[in-house]
């Protein structure tokens, strides 16, 4: 029963930091996605 408990405190830690991994991916994403409008923006002017 140890055991289990550990492994699953152990998951839940691991799919914790994935989660804050993807967040902070898609944030990246958007912010470089917001940076190649604004250079396009600025190439039709």
């Amino acid at each position: 029963m140890r055991k289990i408990i550990a492994l699953a405190a152990v998951a839940a830690a691991l799919m914790a930091s994935a989660c804050n991994t993807v967040e902070g991916l898609g944030r990246d994403a958007q912010a470089a996605g917001a940076a190649v409008t604004g250079a396009a923006s600025d190439m039709k002017r």
